[in-house]
């Protein structure tokens, strides 16, 4: 099955589903599985679209193209976008622990594994997994890049980069980390102020949708009474 998946699809699509599917490790969904369903669904509703559609030779590619954007978006962006989220809630605490794990001399390494143990988040258990790498036999720079693969933020895949290149060329580190920590709080003020900017949108659109009719109800109700009484 996977030749024939390989002989249908270009090796650049693979390797980005393949790519992707890392970084959502509680998934089923195998590159295999991801394309068939995708190739499958796509097709079916083309061919249900060219059937029973009037104009099913514009509806029908229109339709499966929607499809097939559909599909990758529900099973693969969308999760790894709330991943991303959560991922990049767990940071400020995770990278302040490991700062100051640093601070009180430890080495790199030492201070993953002080701060795997005492923060219990899923950025921690990634975290430890690294850790396990190590013991199986890879370096500290070999593990923190496995990592940087399965991460979905930005954010956080910066910061293990600065963290490599730091234990690579002997920069000071814990000046680095406290940058990356005044950055991670920089953002984290700036998405509640977004969150906040946002409330007045919503409130209105709550208005619209239910108070005024609300209102308009009440307001008209004995007038529309009166009116259908006579």
């Amino acid at each position: 099955m996977e030749k024939r998946i390989r002989k249908i699809f270009r090796e650049k699509d693979y390797n980005d589903i393949e790519k992707k599917l890392d970084m959502l490790p509680n998934t089923k969904l195998t590159s295999e599985s991801f394309l068939n369903i995708r190739l499958i669904l796509t097709l079916a509703t083309f061919v249900i679209l060219l059937f029973i559609s009037d104009i099913g030779y514009i509806a029908s590619p229109l339709g499966a193209l929607l499809v097939y954007y559909l599909v990758t978006y529900i099973f693969i962006y969308k999760p790894l976008k709330q991943r991303a989220e959560k991922l990049d809630f767990e940071a400020l605490d995770f990278f302040e622990v490991l700062t100051l794990s640093l601070e009180s001399g430890r080495n790199l390494e030492q201070a993953i594994e002080v701060t795997t143990k005492t923060v219990k988040s899923e950025l921690s258990e990634e975290f430890n997994k690294a850790l396990l790498e190590i013991k199986f036999g890879k370096s500290l720079s070999e593990a923190l890049d496995s990592l940087r693969n399965k991460m979905p933020s930005m954010t956080i895949n910066n910061i293990i980069l600065d963290l490599e290149q730091t234990s690579i060329y002997g920069s000071d580190i814990v000046l680095c980390m406290n940058n990356q920590i005044d950055f991670l709080r920089d953002k984290k003020i700036l998405e509640i102020k977004e969150k906040i900017n946002k409330l007045p949108n919503q409130i209105s659109i709550i208005s619209v949708l239910f108070i005024i009719p609300l209102l308009l109800t009440l307001i008209l109700g004995p007038f529309f009474i009166n009116f259908f009484m006579k």
